[in-house]
């Protein structure tokens, strides 16, 4: 797309008839500034992500070293997840109960007034 002359100067023209001529300062002042603080907020995330890398280089890992055992752990059978079902259902019927309850005392205490 080639721009000549003559199409710099109607596009120009366009711009002036459509801000007008007191307008385009202040717009190409606050564009400037606009882009001012982008390339800022893009060199202060780059300065973020140098610091960072520096602080991984130069953070030693703490920690400790695990061992397997020798004798591995069995797998927990298939009776230790019934079990646990079995009481989860029970909470769960419980907590129905207790909201039941609260429902019944609450009907009773609605009708009473």
């Amino acid at each position: 797309m080639n721009l000549g002359p003559a199409e710099i100067g109607l596009i120009i023209l366009a711009i002036l008839l459509l801000f007008g001529y007191k307008k385009l300062p202040d717009a190409s002042r606050s564009l400037g500034r606009s882009l001012r603080i982008f390339k800022g907020e893009m060199k202060g995330m780059k300065d973020d992500d140098v610091r960072a890398k520096d602080q991984a280089r130069t953070t030693p890992v703490t920690g400790t070293v695990v061992t397997p055992s020798p004798n591995p752990t069995v797998a927990p059978s298939a009776v230790d997840y019934e079990a646990e079902a079995r009481a989860m259902e029970a909470r769960a019927a419980e907590a129905r109960a207790r909201a039941e309850q609260a429902r019944a005392s609450s009907a009773v205490t609605d009708t009473s007034h």
